[in-house]
């Protein structure tokens, strides 16, 4: 695991400063806090900032092949490097370290450009053929890790596993993206390829980036297909079978993570996924087990006694937080950490439930990504609701209804998901289950937006409209209603809002995290399946939930699912009030030219007095008015 950072340029001219790759490489330290490393020369510049995971001694880099013609710096792991290095030395090729870093410039020189292929694991990494004088940058099938890069118009490709080393550069300009901007304020995230900067961009998942002599080329060398997209009723021994099989793919998948010459533990909410991580480590004889909870001082976000009993059936050293209000103060940091905006709120047990296990352990485990892959999201639910044709003059007026609820009736519950449900009628159809991930109608926008931030724009357009949202729209046809809506979300939601607050949040505490359930293996056999076993009626995880009854308790599967979030919309009222006065007060807005101060005041009003819920929309509004002032 690494910080990785570089410089490629068209032309020899002139060098590239050893201290501007140091300084670029120091704003990733927090990545990698144990060892600094370049490469440098004519026209190319590698930097790495490393945290030892595997071999500690002999894992520095860059890496080079026997003769030197190939360099590589690598953020991640690579899982199958044992089994990889074992091929290559049958097929002559000489290791000088046990490193699974050392694995990727041979698997160049074996298979050329298709040796992506040949790499299972979570991965971003540049590497430099020197005699082709090509640069190669890679990001891993599911974008678990980052990459950014930008261009520069003489030709010059900068990179980055985070954008804050790349405005190192002198050449590389500070422009807001208003179409970044708007896309934040409306799903809480920016997808990709986008940044929130005007011409840096990130490398897609499942991508490959080719630069030489000052020109870019990107392929996909890997996506996602169904082979059916029937429903057919299956069998009790075909079930039996495909429950076997999956099982066998979580463990083989948890077996391959445990690969680390440094202690690791596992994140413990006590739901299905991180349970089930917590099990098969367990049925895999991993001990010591440390696994580590969050929980809250209000009990309606508490899950505390699920992650207990989990802990006491598989014997773990078992390790909570209670998070406090107090957290608050490390707002500014943890929003310098992510670079761009992100609404998430649950960047705050993030970084706290990180910073805990790094005091014990340097790799975590986590259950990310099983709502994506397994149908977790209430959303799924409400989509599958959506397809029954209701009386039109109930679905007209349900939104204007549910917004008349008094405030005791929109807590969390039933009628809090009433309330959610008609807000997403209001949008079309052809939105998906995005109706309800949106935080800011285009209505709302309007009455947001400055003119000038609309003319920007060129107008306030429908999502499914706006690139790069277009193509994976397109790319549902091929799946089955529910399979089409896994696959929207494991393109947007789960790459550029779930896994950037991981990454962020735990590199800011230096550890390592392992996905176990966004193996590429498991995906695929996930996506082989018809959508009806992973949402069976309204029940969610089923597949899930029947492969996983042989390990965990009945009170753990059957559980509803609570969620990895924070009483925000209480701190904004309270501990977070003055901070939102701060930012969002009338000179600020006024001078910036992007939005109209009174729409945002009567956001305000509503929230503190308690006659609406604003907590997503202004959180978005003071997530990025800090971002803002930090980058701009």
């Amino acid at each position: 695991m690494s910080g990785i950072c570089g410089i490629a340029k068209a032309e020899n001219r002139e060098g590239i400063p050893a201290s501007l790759l140091s300084s670029m490489c120091q704003t990733l330290i927090h990545r990698g806090p144990d060892d600094q490393g370049s490469f440098i020369e004519k026209n190319i510049a590698l930097g790495a900032r490393r945290l030892s995971i595997i071999d500690l001694e002999g894992g520095h880099q860059p890496l080079a092949n026997e003769d030197g013609s190939i360099y590589v710096v690598h953020n991640g792991e690579i899982y199958n490097f044992p089994a990889l290095q074992t091929e290559l030395k049958s097929r002559g090729h000489i290791f000088r370290t046990k490193s699974d870093t050392e694995t990727i410039v041979h698997c160049y020189e074996e298979w050329g450009d298709d040796f992506v292929q040949e790499l299972r694991g979570m991965f971003a990494f540049a590497l430099w053929d020197r005699r082709e004088e090509k640069l190669i940058l890679v990001r891993d099938r599911i974008g678990i890790k980052p990459l950014y890069y930008t261009l520069h118009e003489d030709g010059t490709l900068i990179f980055a596993s985070e954008l804050k080393a790349i405005l190192v550069h002198p050449k590389v300009k500070r422009a807001l993206e208003p179409r970044a901007l708007d896309l934040f304020l409306t799903l809480e995230y920016i997808p990709s390829p986008l940044s929130i900067f005007k011409n840096i961009h990130k490398l897609p998942a499942g991508c490959i980036l080719i630069y030489k002599r000052g020109k870019t080329q990107i392929k996909k060398y890997w996506d996602i297909k169904q082979e059916s997209k029937t429903s057919e009723k299956i069998s009790k021994a075909t079930l039996v079978s495909i429950t076997d099989k999956l099982y066998s793919l979580l463990k083989e998948s948890v077996q391959l993570r445990l690969i680390s010459d440094v202690p690791l533990g596992a994140f413990l909410s006590g739901g299905i996924d991180s349970s089930s991580i917590v099990g098969l480590m367990s049925e895999l004889r991993i001990s010591p087990l440390r696994t580590f909870s969050i929980g809250f001082e209000e009990t309606s976000y508490n899950e505390l006694n699920h992650a207990r009993r989990i802990a006491q059936k598989f014997n773990t050293l078992h390790e909570e937080l209670i998070l406090q209000p107090q957290v608050l103060d490390s707002t500014e940091k943890l929003i310098r950490h992510l670079d761009e905006p992100l609404g998430d709120f649950s960047i705050f047990p993030t970084y706290l439930i990180s910073k805990m296990a790094r005091s014990h352990v340097k790799v975590i485990l986590s259950g990310d990504g099983g709502d994506e892959l397994f149908g977790g999201y209430e959303h799924y639910q409400a989509q599958k609701l959506s397809e029954f044709p209701l009386p039109s003059i109930f679905q007209k007026n349900l939104p204007a209804v549910v917004k008349k609820f008094p405030p005791s009736a929109k807590k969390k519950g039933i009628w809090n998901k009433i309330r959610r449900y008609g807000q997403g009628l209001e949008y079309s159809p052809d939105h998906k289950h995005l109706r309800w991930m949106m935080f800011f109608s285009p209505g709302g926008k309007k009455g947001l937006y400055s003119k000038d931030l609309i003319c920007e724009l060129d107008g306030i357009k429908e999502i499914r409209e706006v690139a790069p949202f277009q193509k994976i729209f397109h790319n549902l046809n091929c799946f089955d209603p529910i399979s089409g809506e896994l696959y929207l979300d494991l393109k947007t939601y789960l790459v550029d809002d779930i896994l950037v607050k991981v990454d962020r949040m735990s590199m800011a505490a230096s550890l390592e995290t392992r996905a176990p359930l966004l193996d590429h293996k498991i995906v695929e056999f996930l996506f082989k399946l018809p959508g009806n076993l992973k949402l069976k009626g309204l029940t969610s995880k089923w597949i899930f939930k029947k492969t996983m009854e042989r390990l965990l308790p009945s009170a753990n599967i059957l559980r509803s699912k609570e969620g990895f979030s924070i009483p925000i919309k209480n701190w904004l009222r309270q501990e977070l009030k003055d901070m939102m006065f701060d930012y969002l007060n009338h000179k600020r807005i006024k001078a910036e030219r992007l939005f109209n101060f009174d729409y945002i005041k009567n956001m305000m009003d509503s929230h503190l007095e308690g006659r609406e819920n604003y907590s997503h929309q202004l959180w978005a509004l003071l997530v990025f008015e800090i971002w803002k002032e930090q980058y701009l």
